[in-house]
C-alpha cells in the first residue's frame, strides 16, 4: 500500500511553503509526495517479451501476484500498488531561466521516503548541485527485490507520465505546466532502475528532450538497448559509473560501443555536454553507491558539470 504518512507529510510541506509568483525564483525548497494516475504500477499486462502475464500468480484468497526473479512472489496489493511520485523543487529554482528535469528511477528495495529522500539524499544532492533542476522520482515495486519497469514497459506510457509530472511541477513552482513540458531531461537510474531506464530509452516517448543518461551501479542489462541508444544519440551525453556489481554489464556496453567505432572515456568528465560517452569505475560499495561512488554524492558532483543550467 502507499506510504501515506509520507503523502500527508509532503502535502503538508506544499502547504507551509507557498509557491512562487510566475516567473520568480524559488525562495524556500519544495518537496511533496504525491499519488499519480500514471504510473508504474499497478500493472496488469504482459511481460515485455509477452510470453507471460505479469500477475503469473493467483492466491487462495483470490490475491494477485508476481513471481520475482530475485525476490520470489509479490502480491499486487503489497508491491504493485503504489502511486506514489516525488516531485521536489530546490530553493533558488527559477522558472524564467534555463532548467531541466532530472528523473531518478530508484533501485531494489526502496521506497521514496526512506531510501530516495532519506538514505540515498538524492533531493538533496540535486539541490547541492547548483542546476536549475527539478526532480521527479516515480515509486516502483515498493521494497522489494524486483526490477520491473511495469507500465513503462508500454510505449507511450512515460510520457504520460511526464506530463503529468508537468502539471504536478507547475502548481509547486507557480510557473505553466508548458514550461515543464518543454524542459530538457536528465535520467538516472540506480541499481535496479536500469531496467525502466532501458525501456524509457528504447520506446523513445520524449525523444529531443533527453540531454543524457547517467546510470550509478545500474548496467545489469539490457546492454545492447544502451548501446544501440548511445550509438544513435551522439549529441546527447551517456555516463555509467559502477562498482563491482555491474562491471561485467559495464563491460558489454564497452565493447559493444567499441565495435561500433565509439570510443569511451575511463576519466570523470569536466563538464557533461553532448557527445560525452564515460564510465567511471569506483571501489566503492553497491548499497551505498548513491552516495560514495567514485566521489562523495556522485549525482550532485555528475550534475553540477552540466553547463548552461546554473541555478
Amino acid at each position: 500500500m502507499p506510504d501515506r504518512r509520507a503523502i500527508v507529510a509532503g502535502l503538508l510541506a506544499t502547504v507551509a511553503f507557498p509557491v512562487a509568483g510566475l516567473g520568480a525564483r524559488l525562495h524556500k525548497a519544495i518537496s511533496t509526495i504525491v499519488p499519480f494516475k500514471a504510473t508504474p504500477f499497478p500493472y496488469r499486462g504482459r511481460l515485455p517479451d509477452g510470453s507471460a502475464a505479469f500477475l503469473d500468480v493467483t492466491g487462495a484468497d483470490g490475491r494477485r501476484g508476481h513471481t520475482s526473479p530475485r525476490g520470489g512472489i509479490y502480491w499486487e496489493d503489497e508491491t504493485y500498488s503504489d502511486r506514489s511520485t516525488l516531485l521536489a523543487v530546490p530553493k533558488g529554482f527559477d522558472p524564467g531561466k534555463p532548467a531541466v528535469v532530472v528523473v531518478f528511477l530508484h533501485g531494489n528495495g526502496a521506497t521514496l521516503q526512506r531510501d530516495v529522500i532519506g538514505r540515498q539524499r538524492v533531493v538533496a544532492q540535486v539541490e547541492a548541485s547548483g542546476l536549475n533542476a527539478v526532480l521527479v522520482a516515480p515509486q516502483f515495486a515498493r521494497d522489494a527485490q524486483d526490477s520491473s519497469a511495469g507500465n513503462f514497459w508500454t510505449p507511450g506510457y512515460f510520457a504520460k507520465f511526464m506530463a503529468e509530472a508537468a502539471q504536478g511541477l507547475a502548481k509547486l513552482a507557480g510557473a505553466k505546466a508548458a514550461k515543464f513540458e518543454a524542459m530538457p531531461v536528465v535520467l538516472v537510474a540506480y541499481s535496479g532502475g536500469y531496467n525502466p531506464a532501458a525501456f524509457i530509452l528504447r520506446n523513445g516517448d520524449i525523444g529531443g528532450r533527453l540531454l543524457g543518461v547517467i546510470l550509478l551501479d545500474a548496467a545489469f542489462d539490457e546492454a545492447d538497448i544502451f548501446a544501440g541508444w548511445i550509438a544513435h544519440h551522439r549529441k546527447s551525453f551517456f555516463v555509467s559509473a559502477y562498482g563491482k556489481s555491474s562491471a561485467s554489464g559495464n563491460a558489454e556496453i564497452k565493447q559493444l560501443l567499441a565495435e561500433k567505432g565509439i570510443n569511451a572515456s575511463a576519466d570523470p568528465p569536466k563538464r557533461l555536454e553532448a557527445g560525452t560517452v564515460a564510465f567511471l569505475a569506483a571501489d566503492a560499495a553497491h548499497d551505498t553507491f548513491v552516495t560514495k561512488a567514485f566521489v562523495s554524492n556522485p549525482l550532485q558532483w555528475l550534475l553540477g558539470r552540466l553547463h548552461g543550467f546554473a541555478r
